[in-house]
């Protein structure tokens, strides 16, 4: 919206900065920052008034657990706010990729609302029927991939583009739609699997939110490409707005959620932040870089199929618990040293999945 303030400049005055995608970044990340600390205290006193018990606790998890019962979810609202407040006021309204990702961000949540909603009113972990989810999920993340097909450029459309290998790109014609459906589908439901310890999934996000940033901003500049030999992808500049306002709206977050939390993310915001890094991998054409990026969440959702279908086989589990933080917590692991090791992970994936840009 601000970005319309640039008709007011002659090319000299303070109106010129707001041209600068990196200046309207600046302004979208301390926009969200600022939103969670005003908003973030008075949200959790409603959401405590409101749902009395808050998240149900699992009767089968680590029992740790047990001691955060009462504490509220829903708390992605406050995530999910402030990104969408901080890119509306500083991102270029006309451009489809930002719209694209927040179509899919605010769909997500708007599942993940539901759900939490529906275990908080029945006061147990079974939410919105798992089939219903997915089938939701899928028609957003179908109209975002054909909505991203459309805007891509003509030599790109229904490619697949390899990191490390200059030019290489793999032709998946009709199926670059199902495909990407599945990377959005599939990363929002990675990141729900990971939230589940105080503080866990939110860093995680922000890493690979900022890393996505750099690279939309990377393949949406004719002079960056050229010189890293990447597909230029225009318009997606914009998402590096989109994603500063991830950070500052997760910092904002994190200040409430850090342990012990006094407001759960839930899957309003786990599964909107995790469709969201689906949309601008889609988006940029970094669906593989965002399986490096985001390595921490296959391997937590990996975790998970593993663990059950192997028992379905076998009846015998490979974990102690699945997701892979539970059995971490099972081997005796306090929670702190779980969460902060597996940031030092996701950060040195995320240096990975930068370094792809370079290496070719």
């Amino acid at each position: 919206m601000l970005y319309w303030l640039t008709e007011l400049s002659d090319g000299g005055d303070l109106f010129n900065l707001f041209r600068y995608i990196t200046f309207r970044a600046g302004g979208a990340f301390l926009t969200a920052l600022i939103f969670g600390f005003i908003f973030g205290r008075p949200l959790i006193d409603v959401l405590r008034k409101r749902q009395g018990k808050g998240q149900p606790i699992r009767n089968d998890g680590p029992e740790g657990h047990f001691v955060k019962a009462g504490t509220p979810t829903m708390g992605g609202l406050l995530i999910v706010g402030a990104l969408l407040t901080s890119t509306l006021l500083w991102a270029r309204l006309d451009n489809p990729f930002v719209w694209m990702v927040l179509f899919v961000t605010m769909g997500y949540a708007a599942i993940g609302f539901a759900d939490d909603y529906a275990k908080v009113a029945k006061q147990n972990t079974a939410g919105v029927s798992g089939r219903v989810r997915l089938l939701l999920g899928f028609l957003i993340a179908g109209l975002a991939a054909a909505w991203a097909a459309w805007h891509h450029p003509a030599e790109l459309t229904g490619q697949l583009a390899f990191p490390v290998f200059k030019n290489a790109l793999l032709d998946l014609g009709i199926f670059f739609v199902p495909f990407s459906m599945i990377v959005i589908v599939g990363a929002a439901n990675a990141v729900n699997l990971t939230d589940g310890l105080d503080g866990l999934a939110i860093m995680p996000v922000m890493i690979a939110g900022g890393t996505l940033g750099i690279i939309a901003y990377a393949v949406g500049r004719t002079d960056f490409t050229e010189y890293l030999d990447v597909h230029y992808v225009p318009g997606t500049g914009e998402i590096l707005i989109f994603c500063a306002g991830l950070i500052g709206g997760g910092l904002g977050f994190l200040w409430y959620n850090a342990p012990p939390a006094a407001v759960f993310m839930g899957d309003t915001g786990s599964l909107a932040l995790g469709g969201a890094l689906g949309a601008i991998a889609v988006a940029t054409k970094h669906e593989i870089v965002l399986a490096i990026v985001g390595g921490l969440f296959v391997v937590e959702a990996l975790s998970v199929i593993i663990q059950v279908f192997y028992f379905k086989r076998t009846g015998k589990r490979v974990f102690l618990m699945a997701p892979i933080h539970h059995h971490y917590e099972k081997k005796g692991w306090a929670e702190p040293q779980i969460v902060i090791r597996f940031w030092i992970i996701s950060l040195i994936l995320a240096l990975i999945g930068l370094a792809t840009l370079k290496l070719r």
